[in-house]
């Protein structure tokens, strides 16, 4: 094979993440099936389709461990009006948790850190995708290596 050629798969893996939009996991199952394809052909393939595969499982976990965080704090939003928590502690002391409360702007804020983090996902594909089609190696920022 080319050059050329190889250049193409790598880009190719790379914009394949684009196809969650289309089938549920493809952004995991259309990198991996074509990096499993052409990986013993050259090391420039290998190591875009590892890249690719490690930083979509890295978004995975990140989005999960954001989600985890921020589900608690809009369930108090959505069922404002019912008391979740309402105790009546020692001499008139009351904690009733089911107005908003700063606790709603931190779960806000980190569903904005959510979407900020999509965009920039788009952004680190597509950069990744023009590294590989220059023939150039390309490391997407805070990924964990799961292949190596």
């Amino acid at each position: 094979m080319t050059r050329n050629n190889h250049q193409n798969i790598a880009t190719f893996i790379h914009l394949s993440t684009f196809s969650r939009f289309l089938i549920p996991f493809g952004n995991f199952i259309a990198p991996l099936v074509l990096w499993i394809v052409n990986k013993d052909k050259s090391e420039f393939i290998d190591e875009h389709g590892k890249q690719a595969i490690n930083f979509q499982i890295s978004i995975l976990l990140y989005s999960i461990m954001i989600g985890l965080i921020t589900v608690p704090f809009f369930l108090f939003t959505v069922f404002g009006n019912i008391d979740f928590i309402d105790f009546n502690l020692f001499d008139g002391i009351n904690l009733n948790i089911s107005k908003p409360t700063p606790l709603f702007y931190i779960g806000g804020s980190l569903g904005f850190l959510a979407a900020i983090g999509f965009i920039l996902e788009i952004i680190f594909v597509i950069k990744a995708s023009l590294s590989a089609k220059e023939g150039e190696y390309y490391k997407y920022p805070l990924t964990i290596n799961f292949l190596k």
